[in-house]
């Protein structure tokens, strides 16, 4: 006799990123020559002096549980950070740090939402926005973008997707899977629409802050809308910027009533994230920025290649990116050109017929893209696009 399970679990669905790199790997373990685009990993090693900062605290015996919301070196860094990179003003007490910015955005969720609520997400969305705002018994609100459109969310299609109801509207620039950014008037004209709900928190998710390279700088929704500062959270992490995405550690921070509900929930939940992981994250911080400016230009260099290459295929559309390590192109002309049903088909394809991992578009809200990242060496990527050539051309 099986166990029941929650009700809520219906509304559910496991990440399919998470499935396809465990397809990856699993067939990589039976000895196959899989190439895998799917990760949102950086290819890069930790920094040193990061890794140095890490060994020195297991040294002096850093090893013990820290305060649940971070300790007081690493808030008193990410206020820092905060000031000299953001223009944002905010005291230790309105931080959490927690095991990676997807915790901060679950959080969030859990200490905002309830029943009869509703977020608006954009979308291409990153793939569990939705199923957050489920799990904490609340309703997604889609609003669809496109290639077309810069794949941004217009003030008109926000304020139609506005509600009484609308309790978060999640914000992610750069983009996951898009690598599309706003502009500060951009910004600007989604705070103009925002500010009529009152009951409506930003949850701006800025975690590719530091992987971009457009001419405008990256600008903090709360930065950009400085009415809104009280009801915004802004949540960032080292996993990406720093190549640390094993040590989970991410932060955000916003108004005391929300902060003060996500520690809440933390507290419940995992506590505190680990000390020698929070003890690296003050270097990477507070230390030389130089390895996060050369990781940023080679994927750009990576990005430029790619885009290229991928808008050189017959029925393929790629948008370049102002940021972020992947590119989305459209893929419509392929699918209807070779007879598939959906983007999702086409993938399975690719990992049958020539071992190559994407992820559908449809896994973040937009059929009909598929979606690549380039946090891959440049052989690599040479071998990944020579393998979707050969599945087009076939």
């Amino acid at each position: 006799m099986s166990v029941a399970v929650s009700s809520r679990m219906a509304r559910v669905r496991p990440s399919a990123t998470a499935m396809l790199l465990a397809r990856a790997k699993a067939l990589q373990a039976e000895g196959e020559n899989v190439v895998s685009l799917a990760a949102g990993e950086p290819d890069f090693d930790t920094p040193e002096s990061i890794k140095k900062a890490a060994r020195h605290a297991i040294d002096i015996g850093d090893t013990k549980y820290t305060a649940l919301d971070g300790t007081a070196e690493l808030k008193n860094a990410i206020v820092k950070k905060f000031r000299r990179e953001n223009h944002l003003d905010y005291a230790p007490e309105q931080i959490v740090v927690s095991n990676g910015a997807k915790q901060c955005l679950f959080s969030a969720c859990l200490g905002l939402l309830e029943a009869g609520d509703e977020a608006v997400v954009p979308a291409p969305y990153w793939v569990s926005y939705p199923d957050m705002v489920r799990l904490a018994g609340a309703d997604p609100v889609i609003v669809s973008t496109s290639l077309d459109t810069g794949f941004k969310m217009t003030p008109e299609q926000l304020d139609d997707a506005m509600s009484e109801r609308t309790r978060i509207v999640f914000l992610n620039s750069p983009c996951n899977p898009t690598g599309s950014a706003y502009t500060r008037d951009e910004l600007v004209g989604l705070g103009a629409v925002i500010a009529n709900y009152p009951r409506a928190t930003v949850l701006s998710d800025e975690i590719y802050e530091h992987i971009y390279w457009a001419s405008s700088p990256c600008t903090s929704f709360a930065a950009a809308c400085p009415d809104l500062h009280n009801r915004t959270l802004t949540v960032n992490g080292v996993s990406k910027a720093y190549a640390m995405t094993g040590w989970r550690i991410g932060y955000v921070a916003g108004p005391d009533d929300s902060i003060k509900a996500i520690r809440t929930v933390q507290s419940q939940c995992t506590s505190n994230a680990g000390s020698i992981s929070q003890a690296a994250a003050v270097e990477a911080l507070n230390g030389d920025q130089t390895p996060v400016r050369d990781m940023c230009a080679a994927y750009r260099e990576r990005h430029d290649y790619v885009v290229a290459e991928l808008n050189a295929l017959d029925g393929v559309e790629c948008r370049p990116g102002e940021g972020t390590f992947y590119a989305f192109p459209r893929i419509n002309g392929v699918l209807e050109r070779l007879g598939f049903e959906s983007d999702a088909d086409f993938a399975e394809m690719l990992i049958d017929e020539v071992r190559l991992v994407t992820v559908p578009g449809s896994a973040f809200g937009a059929p009909g893209y598929l979606r690549l990242s380039f946090a891959s060496s440049m052989d690599e990527l040479t071998e990944a696009l020579s393998r979707l050539k050969k599945a087009i051309v076939a």
